[in-house]
Formats: structure tokens, sequence, C-alpha cells
């Protein structure tokens, strides 16, 4: 495994990053955010099959990791939209983004037997707290937040093992692209159903009006997705795992620019916190 991250996973990593950003901040405009988690699953099952179509077939032994992968994500899922409802987005999100690279890291060397210097370590702990410090920045958590709390935390402990997961998993696949297809057509239509399940008969009529929007954060969310899991199979996973929650600093951005949030110099700190944890995992 090399030393450091190459140029062209950097890259792809900051990329996915950036597309996360944008297609989170797509979904937050969304106010029902069931409806918006599930068109972003409808986008992702519909792309996921015409790609199954045009790839070929994981070999047996990346379906373990896939099925796990799948059922991961669905519990992350489910765990940062109970997060949405009880909490502030800008709160909650980063706090379950921030917390999955520390625990990644901790789980690469521990059971994977994977290796960082120290400087990669100082990098990876440098982004988690930077990020969890983007999550406080809103204010302080109360008592009253403390299951919003507890669901952004199990959501970030979640996307940590999946992360995990789909390392190890797509070193069996014997292409990249299939093994992305197929992971989100098994776990894509899961939401979908569990909206229907819950609003029946109004489903329909609630997802029209925000369609086209919530269907293009879908493209973007398995692009975003697809170029990591791209990544994990050339670069240090623990390093891939810190560098793609950057994207909550280009949220960040976006929030001040585009919603003309403020962005408070405890953020302004916290981001250049982030940065150069990015410049030591470089």
């Amino acid at each position: 495994m090399p030393a450091t991250m190459s140029a062209g996973v950097l890259a792809t990593v900051l990329t996915a990053a950036v597309l996360h950003a944008v297609w989170n901040s797509i979904a937050h405009r969304i106010p029902d955010k069931l409806i918006g988690f599930t068109l972003i699953s409808l986008a992702c099952t519909g792309c996921a099959a015409v790609l199954v179509c045009c790839t070929p077939l994981p070999p047996a032994g990346a379906w373990p990791f896939l099925a796990a992968s799948a059922a991961l994500q669905v519990a992350s899922q489910l765990f940062l939209l109970r997060a949405y409802e009880l909490g502030d987005f800008g709160q909650m999100y980063p706090l379950a983004r921030g917390v999955a690279p520390l625990l990644v890291a901790i789980a690469s060397v521990t059971l994977l037997g994977g290796t960082l210097s120290t400087v990669q370590a100082t990098g990876v702990l440098l982004v988690s707290g930077g990020l969890a410090a983007l999550a406080l920045a809103s204010g302080r958590i109360g008592r009253a937040q403390l299951p919003a709390l507890g669901a952004a935390l199990g959501s970030g402990a979640i996307i940590a093992s999946y992360t995990l997961v789909d390392s190890v998993g797509v070193r069996h696949s014997s292409a990249v692209l299939a093994y992305t297809a197929w992971l989100f057509l098994l776990q894509g239509p899961i939401m979908p159903l569990i909206a229907l399940a819950r609003r029946r008969g109004r489903l329909l009529a609630q997802l029209r009006p925000v369609a086209g929007t919530g269907l293009a954060g879908g493209v973007l969310s398995m692009t975003a997705y697809g170029l990591v899991v791209r990544a994990q199979a050339h670069g240090q996973v623990a390093a891939v795992a810190a560098l793609r929650e950057t994207g909550i600093l280009v949220a960040a951005v976006i929030a001040t620019l585009v919603f003309r949030e403020p962005f408070g110099r405890l953020r302004l700190v916290a981001g250049a916190v982030v940065l150069t944890g990015i410049g030591l995992m470089r």
C-alpha cells in the first residue's frame, strides 16, 4: 500500500466530496426529508438498473460484501433521516459524517492490518475534529438534542462500517463500476418501499412537486459514491474516508454563498483545521 496518496486518487475523492456537498444541498432544500430520500433512492435505482446491463456480473466473492454494504447503507439513511427529523441539519449532518473517518482509521489499523504514518494519522484526526467543530459551530447541543445526536452518531458509525466493507469488497470485484451499480440496485428500492408503507396513497402526490430536484440529487449521489469506491480500490482507506468528508466544508461555503447563512469565526477556524488535515494526508 502506498505511503502517500496519488494525485489521481486525491482528485477523485475531492471531486466526490464536491458532488456530495451539492446533492446534499439539493436534499436540504426539500422540506419533507422522507420524500427527499425517496427521490434520491429512486434515481439511484434507475441509474443502477441501466448500469448493471452494461457491466459484468461481480464475482461470487464480492456478493457478501455487496449484501452487507447495501444493508448498512439503508440503516445509515434511516438513522440520518431520524436525526434530520429531531435535530438541526447544520449540526446533525456534519456530526454524522465527521465521526466516520476517525472510526475508519481505527478499524483499518486494528482490524484490517493497515498502516498510517504519524503525519497521516494526525491529518485524519484534524479532519475529524474540524468537521465536528463545524457541527458545534451552529450552537451548543443541549439535553433536548441528545436523541438527535445519538441518531447522527449512529449514522456515522454505520458509515464507517460500510466504508470498510466496500474497501474490501471492491477488491473482490472485477470492475468498480459493476460493484457500484449492483450496490445501488440492491439498496435503492428499500427507502421508496418504506415511504410507500408510511404514506400509501399520498406518496405520488407528495413526490411530484419536487421530483426533478430530488432525482437530480440522486444522480449526483450515485456519481459521488462511485468515485469514492473507485478511490478506495487504489488509495488508503482511512485517508480516503477522511478526505471524502471535506464535502461538509464545501457545503458550508454553499450555505454561505447560496443560502446566505453566516459562516462565523468558529466555522472559519474549523475549515482551516480541515484543510490542514488534508495537507498532512496528502
